[in-house]
């Protein structure tokens, strides 16, 4: 197969994946007459899209708001914690530990705390997609600082090179594959924070969306709203996949020049 050919193939093997498994669902659905208050089909879930579109889309919107607000302190505060952790051993040592810990405490318990403090609403969502989304940003750029090699630092110090010129120069640049990789992983966690706390404090978003169409036993339209938060979750993981590509490009270049000249 030639490399073109392979190109082509990688771009259409996640919608031939996609549309092979909706078939799948379907022909079940049908076959074993599944009711659609279990599991609907993948064409009742599309009807009940249409039916209450118009309503999707604004909880939809809510909640990409939402998300987006709490991903964008979440890489402010992950990027600058994460430098400030990768930057000094001592710090690392001591800071990461913690992190790790806090990390560790479900996020879905955090939100009555939330709501005690800034009340139902748009605030508790952007603040728990913000908890949700910060830390492998700050892990991972912290990790690209620690892994400069020593032997690099001492050789740049021994020709004049400050600490701050070490993170500038050379620390930052080799984070940078860390960090766009992180915001990959981040932007989903940030939905899976805004549409917790909508299901628990909200009066709008795709969470309290479902939350009422569960009430009301219309599965159809639940599952409608699940499919939109993949859609949205499918559609911003490619947008920063193509960032990382286009910004972090010569790191993965580089990478597979390194492997091709070792193979020679």
């Amino acid at each position: 197969m030639t490399a073109s050919k392979r190109r082509w193939l990688e771009r259409l093997a996640p919608w031939i994946v996609t549309i092979g498994l909706l078939v799948i669902w379907q022909v079940v659905v049908v076959a074993f007459r599944i009711e659609p208050f279990i599991m609907p089909s993948p064409s009742a879930i599309f009807d009940a899209f249409v039916q209450y579109r118009d309503s999707i889309l604004i909880h939809a919107w809510q909640t990409m708001v939402s998300t987006l607000l709490g991903f964008s302190l979440g890489i402010v505060v992950g990027l600058l914690l994460g430098i400030f952790i990768g930057s000094s051993r001592l710090v690392y040592a001591g800071l990461y530990p913690v992190l790790i810990g806090f990390n560790s405490v479900p996020k879905v318990a955090m939100v009555p705390v939330l709501v005690l403090w800034l009340g139902i609403g748009q605030p508790t969502a952007v603040v728990t997609a913000f908890l949700l989304c910060f830390f492998p940003i700050a892990v991972n750029v912290a990790t690209g600082l620690a892994t400069v090699e020593p032997e690099l630092e001492d050789v740049l110090r021994s020709l004049g090179a400050s600490k701050t010129d070490l993170l500038i120069k050379v620390g930052l640049p080799r984070a940078m594959p860390y960090f766009f990789a992180s915001l990959k992983v981040a932007i989903t966690l940030a939905f899976v924070g805004a549409v917790i706390s909508e299901t628990l404090a909200s009066n709008d978003g795709i969470g309290y969306l479902m939350i009422q169409a569960s009430s009301q036993f219309r599965v159809p339209l639940m599952f409608a709203g699940l499919a939109v938060i993949a859609a949205m979750g499918v559609v911003t993981y490619v947008v920063f996949a193509v960032i990382e590509r286009r910004v972090t490009g010569w790191a993965v270049r580089g990478q597979n020049m390194s492997i091709s000249g070792g193979g020679g």
